[in-house]
């Protein structure tokens, strides 16, 4: 057994290349020029084995393709020249053989001048026939003769045979992807195993001390595990064998250890984490140890993505994605994918591409590519792209986009308004069934659960009541929930419509102020007094709302120009607000009451809001809209509301 050296070994200085940042270009070619040209290993496998996998070499057909000539039709086999003067005015009257040719069945006698023989479709021709009659062009002449009123020519409703496969013949290239066709043609000439190129046997090792197993109890600070399950599952999709190794700690011995036994064993190394210059980061540093060349790049121009590392030690890919689920599987998709694919003798994947508009600016960072995950929605003019804004740590980004857009490097913004060309992550645009676009509320799943269960597919996006009445105006959107409330009328939602808009009444939700039970500067107070005790203690710290959301048009009101501590801090949602204070990063905020009570929080109610949906009315006969709106009005939903801890409307 080798010894491992140990993590202040002088190699592993070299490999500090984090700074030397490389465009998405140059590293994947860098990658692909030290990994290939190299030869695939091939196996033997049975057809039913082999289905999705890349043929190792050509196969020639060791059989002609029919092997015998055959009747394509049901009829007669006959001597075409006893039929040449046959017409309707004159038929050709032929006696039956005593014989009759079923599939399977090899013929014994042989057609003579004047004679037929009954034979069905796919039998084997008899010796001297050379075309067939169909049994629609014949009539009954006694009980051993027909009649022909047709002519026939040589080779009528005959397959010869090698007229579909000739022995010798190339029946598949090297390379081709066995697919049930291909599996059909490899049966058809009798073969049973075929030599294909082996999958890829890919090792993935998760790192860092936060994560837990899924099914694992979870600590505090930790996280379950989401790269090991999702890398795992996209390299079976795209023509490796991966193993899940497990989730090692960030012990560099222990790492190493890890990584040299999976190397060893596999024909390629992916892990998540570790790629940062974190104290805890210490994946990278190990590479320079395991082979040469070592690492090819560490640090790419993308984003998300930046940190990623590809190496090859000893002829093996060596890769470490960001821990960031988003960042990890975009990366994985964009510059693992192309050289995992090669190494299963796979061709490149065939991304479809549609052209959207995007309704909001989106900001970006010069000096690196950036591709920003969108969902599809239909529009008046065509497709409407809408960023997904949830960050490289999320996990839903990916798996609910349609797909990706590019900001080029030297932008520093994509602006609203600006057509462009979106890469989808399936063959198809999926534009789904009803489009609600406004602010967030767990009520919400409850009303869309039939729908869904129904076969319809429902896209909710959250940008707040105000980026949701403007997606309305704009034709984005079926619904847009809101709950804005107008001072001047003081009413709720009403005063908000505009031209070609109505308003669908939906549930009464209690706002408030959600703290920590047993806070002495909260407890037993109105909302009005807890928030005037908040401000007056220098050390208590707010959660706040998103500029956009009903929420924070009700904070502000509250506080009244002031900006006391964690202002600015304005997650999207009331989930988010109920955690920050829960795990004690905040002392309070403003959320619903369902939410505080699903978290164990103390609340104070403030207002009930109206929780109601603008209508676009010209989509309102919209089959997916009028079964929303009969969901919404079924006392299966007003229930389940209730349940939940809302007032229907």
């Amino acid at each position: 057994m080798n010894e491992i050296p140990q993590p202040n070994d002088r190699s592993s200085v070299d490999q500090e290349q984090f700074l030397k940042i490389l465009s998405r270009e140059e590293a994947l070619a860098r990658f692909e020029a030290a990994l290939f040209p190299r030869a695939l290993p091939g196996e033997m496998r049975t057809l039913a084995a082999a289905l999705g996998s890349a043929l190792a070499e050509d196969i020639l057909a060791p059989i002609d393709v029919p092997p015998f000539d055959r009747s394509n039709v049901d009829g007669f086999a006959v001597r075409s020249a006893d039929l040449a003067a046959a017409s309707e005015a004159a038929p050709v009257r032929l006696e039956l053989n005593s014989e009759i040719i079923a599939c399977g069945k090899a013929p014994t006698h042989q057609v003579g001048s004047g004679t037929a023989t009954p034979i069905a479709t796919g039998g084997p021709l008899p010796r001297g026939a050379d075309a067939v009659v169909m049994v629609e062009h014949t009539q009954p002449a006694g009980t051993r003769a027909i009649e022909v009123r047709r002519a026939a020519s040589p080779g009528q409703f005959v397959s010869h045979a090698g007229s579909d496969i000739a022995r010798g013949e190339a029946l598949l290239r090297g390379c081709t992807i066995i697919g049930s066709r291909e599996i059909g043609m490899l049966a058809a000439c009798g073969i049973a195993e075929v030599k294909v190129v082996r999958k890829p046997c890919v090792a993935v090792v998760s790192t860092g001390d936060e994560l837990v197993q899924p099914g694992e109890v979870l600590a505090p600070a930790a996280i379950y595990d989401t790269n090991g399950a999702i890398v795992t599952a996209a390299i079976d999709e795209n023509g490796g064998a991966a193993y899940f190794v497990g989730a090692i700690a960030d012990d560099e011995l222990k790492l190493e250890a890890a990584m040299r036994k999976a190397l060893a064993e596999a024909d390629m190394l992916v892990l998540s984490g570790g790629t940062s210059k974190g104290a805890g980061d210490v994946s990278h540093r190990i590479i320079g140890r395991l082979g040469q060349p070592g690492i090819i790049a560490h640090g790419v121009a993308l984003k998300p993505g930046k940190p990623l590392c590809l190496a090859v030690c000893d002829g093996k890919p060596v890769v470490i994605l960001p821990g960031f689920p988003t960042s990890a599987m975009f990366t994985f998709h964009d510059m693992i994918v192309p050289v995992l694919r090669r190494m299963a003798g796979l061709p490149p994947r065939a991304d479809a591409k549609v052209s959207a508009k995007v309704p909001v600016r989106i900001a970006s960072e010069l000096g690196r590519t950036e591709f920003v995950m969108v969902s599809l929605v239909d529009g008046k003019d065509g497709l409407i792209a809408y960023p997904s804004g949830k960050g490289s740590g999320a996990i839903t980004s990916f798996a609910q986009a349609d797909g990706f857009l590019r900001i080029d490097a030297l932008a520093d913004q994509m602006p609203a308004g600006t057509e462009a060309e979106v890469t989808l992550f399936t063959p198809h645009v999926r534009v789904p069934d009803l489009v609600i676009i406004g602010s967030h509320c767990t009520g919400l799943d409850l009303v869309t659960a039939p729908l869904a269960h129904a076969g319809l597919s429902v896209r909710s996006i959250a940008v707040g009541s105000l980026g949701g009445l403007a997606a309305a105006r704009r034709g984005e959107c079926d619904l847009a929930p809101i709950h804005l409330f107008d001072d001047k009328t003081e009413t709720y939602n009403t005063p908000y419509l505009a031209d070609g808009l109505e308003l669908v009444p939906g549930w009464r939700r209690m706002q408030g102020i959600v703290f920590r039970k047993g806070d002495r500067r909260f407890e037993s107070l109105s909302a009005k007094d807890a928030v005037a005790a908040a401000l007056a203690d220098p050390a208590c710290i707010m959660v706040n709302r998103n500029q956009g959301a009903g929420t924070r048009i009700l904070i502000d009101r509250l506080l009244g120009g002031v900006r006391p501590e964690g202002y600015w801090n304005q997650p999207r949602s009331h989930n988010a607000v109920a955690a920050a204070v829960a795990q004690h990063r905040a002392d309070w905020g403003m959320t619903i009451a369902p939410v505080a009570h699903a978290s164990g929080l103390g609340f104070i109610p403030l207002a009930e809001e109206h929780y109601d949906f603008a209508l676009v009315s010209a989509r309102k006969e919209r089959p997916a809209v009028r079964a929303f709106l009969d969901a919404l009005a079924s006392d299966e939903s007003r229930a389940a509301l209730a349940r939940a801890g809302f007032r229907p409307a």
